[in-house]
């Protein structure tokens, strides 16, 4: 495991930045996620959408399910995610169930997100669990990494 200091979001949005990179450049849409407990990095994921195929593959998910195997629990009430884009609707689902303490993103998503935009989730009344969400960190060069990968696609 890796130990985060001494600026733990930026180092784990780093984290989440190359993880973002290398599914780019594997063809998927450059989206990375880390799981991070008392500092320490517990998962890292990208997106595998087109590798798996399976359109819940977001690297979201991946990074909570691969947390929840290292840390043998469903929950993950001490984890903090950080992400490189908003969370889409799934993904929020996703992380209420888990009971993620934190979600930290970098670039807003008007059209997809679920947290800050669309659904936001969090902000339901249904909604049983709500953790603390922090975006735009690293916000400019997670949406500049966005924003090349699909121009390469046009």
């Amino acid at each position: 495991m890796t130990t985060l200091s001494p600026n733990p979001d930026r180092n784990a949005m780093a984290l989440a930045l190359a993880a973002a990179a290398a599914g780019a450049d594997a063809g998927e849409t450059p989206v990375g996620a880390v799981v991070v407990r008392a500092g320490r990095v517990i998962s890292v994921a990208h997106n595998l959408v087109e590798a798996t195929p399976d359109a819940t593959a977001h690297a979201e998910i991946l990074a909570i399910r691969a947390a929840a195997r290292r840390l043998g629990a469903a929950r993950l009430p001490e984890c903090t995610l950080f992400v490189t884009l908003e969370p889409c609707a799934m993904c929020a689902g996703a992380i209420e169930h888990a009971r993620l303490k934190r979600v930290v993103f970098g670039a807003y998503d008007p059209k997809g997100g679920g947290v800050q935009h669309g659904a936001r989730v969090f902000e339901r009344l249904t909604c049983r669990h709500r953790p603390e969400v922090v975006g735009g960190v690293g916000e400019a060069q997670s949406a500049a990494m966005l924003r090349a990968f699909f121009q390469t696609l046009r």
